[in-house]
């Protein structure tokens, strides 16, 4: 029970007891698992995937880290989990509000401490039930006022932040804001170089705007190099606005919000030098009851001239560009399910949340694992490509008469064609052969040692089949999409025991291109040769028991075949 009241100034501190609720909510047609008053919660850690190649790890209270493909294409910087929920209100999301409400002009800054301290405020985060989606809200009450921004993707234009504002009252409300994101990445900056040299960098950053496209350019002046040599930076962070405003200005920096927060007036900003990006838009709306005013930021990591050239192109001939954006992200979603329904991930049922959790579970272990996109379906090239990885000389002994089978064979007819060569290397190739993709390790910022890689699409576009993990994870993933694919079980046997050493054991990590085994190094505690055989074996015992449920005999004869080999690793058993 509170004792007395606490004062700002002369303002009461808000005090109002929020309870946290959980449950299924319906956005524009979709569903979603909100948390109510999710900032009565201790910060909690969130993944937001896609179907393409972005990466996307979020604080409830908003400070992010995001970019494509790994850790050296951000949007936002990639640091640890701690430092991720340290940077709230300094990357990410940041709005300000100026709103005439009975004759006063009132601040709301949503989502940070002083709104919750002010005003009767309620939060909720929404995430959609397939993972690729989530809603930032904060409702004022004492306002009646709702500012929500989602953060949605698209394999066309990026990253996407869908902003909303909401009149609750009975009455029209004029409202100026400034809206956008912070902390913004140049393009063509790796992490080491951000995680170490941040400060320096800063000073080589430069924020610019093409106007007539509401599109901001974040860059580097140069790349920073300690040698007397020219050295340009030929690819930028885009970021541009879309919105129904009658007039609109930006801003490329955190210069002029405290000027906006004192009442002044700002001014659009076209050329900013040695400072963080940031993209605001700052713009002034009537609000009648009930209504929402809607606006969309996008940004896209690394992006050279002739990208720019097309993408300024697009947004000024294009005359439908929320509509674009909208069916680029359902797209998005619609492939997303159909890789988790190659692993059986879709049901249904009367308990809604047992059908999400299961969505969920099946994402996430494709995530690690990847998926069979085409089933039994063997790309000819890319198996042709995966013999010659393997071993040079069986692809120079076979290459005429693996160039004369059909394009697209199955795993089944590929494996009767290796066993009537009667070359135990090529069968041995053959059986270690596994179509994945969407694969990626199991890194993220609470496991900074793990450095992932989402390798989706080849240069031409074309789906990439490529895998990658830890040992441990890799095995444990495909455990459970053998079940799906059991045709496929005795190829993951053949992976595991020809990546084992003689002495029993496993590399650290395994990929698409071979094992990959640890240094190591006395100094260093997380660095040794791999895992020992004893604490792996069980993943092994499941597979074999897999095989022996789902094809009976078939790892008795193949007991009998000399296509299994151990693994040549520099190093060697030490004698007693």
């Amino acid at each position: 029970m509170k004792k007395f009241t606490i004062y700002i100034g002369n303002t009461p501190l808000s005090t109002h007891h929020k309870e946290v609720k959980g449950s299924f909510v319906e956005i524009e047609k979709e569903k979603f698992y909100t948390i109510s008053n999710s900032h009565k919660m201790p910060d909690f850690f969130m993944n937001i995937v896609s179907n393409a190649d972005h990466w996307m790890f979020i604080s409830s209270n908003g400070a992010l880290t995001a970019g494509r493909k790994n850790r050296d294409n951000a949007l936002f910087p990639y640091y640890t989990v701690d430092k991720i929920h340290d940077y709230k209100g300094k990357t990410g999301n940041k709005t300000l509000c100026l709103v005439n409400k009975n004759d006063k002009t009132c601040l709301w800054e949503p989502f940070t401490d002083q709104s919750a301290q002010l005003y009767d405020i309620e939060r909720n985060i929404s995430k959609s039930i397939y993972g690729n989606k989530i809603v930032f809200e904060e409702v004022n009450l004492t306002l009646q006022l709702s500012y929500r921004y989602g953060w949605y993707n698209s394999e066309k234009f990026g990253w996407i932040k869908k902003s909303g504002i909401t009149n609750l009252d009975h009455s029209p409300v004029q409202i100026e804001m400034v809206d956008g994101i912070r902390n913004i990445l140049p393009g063509n900056v790796a992490y080491a170089f951000q995680n170490e040299f941040s400060n320096l960098l800063d000073a080589y950053k430069k924020n610019e705007l093409l106007p007539d496209q509401n599109l901001g350019l974040f860059m580097l002046s140069s790349v920073p190099v300690d040698r007397a040599e020219p050295s340009e930076s030929l690819t930028a962070t885009s970021v541009w606005s879309y919105g129904n405003w009658p007039k609109v200005k930006h801003l490329l920096s955190d210069h002029q919000l405290e000027t906006f927060r004192t009442g002044g007036e700002i001014v659009s900003e076209t050329d900013v030098r040695a400072a963080r990006g940031a993209f605001y838009v700052n713009a002034q709306c009537v609000l009648l009851p009930h209504e929402t005013q809607t606006w969309y930021l996008v940004a896209e990591v690394n992006q050279d001239a002739a990208a720019i050239a097309d993408l300024a192109l697009f947004l000024k001939t294009n005359p439908s560009i929320a509509n674009a954006l909208e069916k680029d992200i359902a797209l998005g979603t619609e492939r997303l399910i159909q890789i988790v329904a190659k692993a059986d991930g879709l049901q249904t049922g009367n308990e809604e949340l047992g059908y999400a959790r299961h969505f969920s579970n099946t994402l996430f272990n494709v995530m690690r694992g990847g998926v069979f996109i085409k089933n039994y379906t063997i790309d000819l090239k890319d198996f042709i490509q995966h013999v010659y990885q393997c071993n040079t000389e069986v692809y120079r002994q076979f290459e005429s008469r693996l160039n004369a089978l059909p394009p697209e064979i199955s795993h089944d007819q590929l494996l009767q064609w290796a066993v009537a060569t009667l070359d135990e290397d090529l069968l041995r190739i053959c059986y270690e052969y596994l179509p994945l993709t969407f694969s990626r390790r199991h890194g993220d910022p609470s496991r900074p040692w793990n450095q992932f890689s989402i390798e989706t699409k080849d240069d031409d576009g074309s789906c990439k089949l490529s895998y990658e993990g830890n040992w441990r994870d890799i095995f444990q993933n495909w455990e459970a999409l053998s079940l799906s694919f059991p045709d496929y079980i005795e190829s993951i046997i053949s992976k595991f025991v020809n990546a084992s050493t003689a002495d029993g054991y496993n590399p650290y990590r395994i990929t698409r291109q071979g094992i990959d085994w640890e240094v190591p190094d006395p100094n260093d505690p997380w660095a040794y040769i791999g895992y020992w055989g004893d604490h792996q074996i069980i993943y092994l015992q499941k597979f074999l028991e897999q095989s022996e449920a789902f094809h009976p005999g078939k790892l008795d004869r193949l007991l009998t075949e000399e296509i299994f080999v151990y693994a040549n690793v520099p190093y060697r058993i030490k004698p007693f």
